[in-house]
């Protein structure tokens, strides 16, 4: 994997464990989730997109 070694992943995991402390992690990995949805849902629906701006026009 690109690479790195056993070792170099365990002292990255411990660097990002230290930038964001153990109570952001699950955080930071929910929200990367959700966004990684929405781009899914963007790329696979691009109507949906054109609807609701032309929704936002009318209003």
């Amino acid at each position: 994997m690109f690479g790195l070694g056993t070792t170099e992943l365990v002292v990255i995991a411990f660097v990002i464990v230290l930038l964001f402390g153990g109570r952001k992690l699950p955080q930071l990995g929910r929200s990367m989730g959700s966004a990684i949805t929405n781009f899914k849902k963007g790329l696979s629906d691009p109507n949906n997109e054109k609807s609701e701006q032309e929704e936002s026009k009318k209003d």
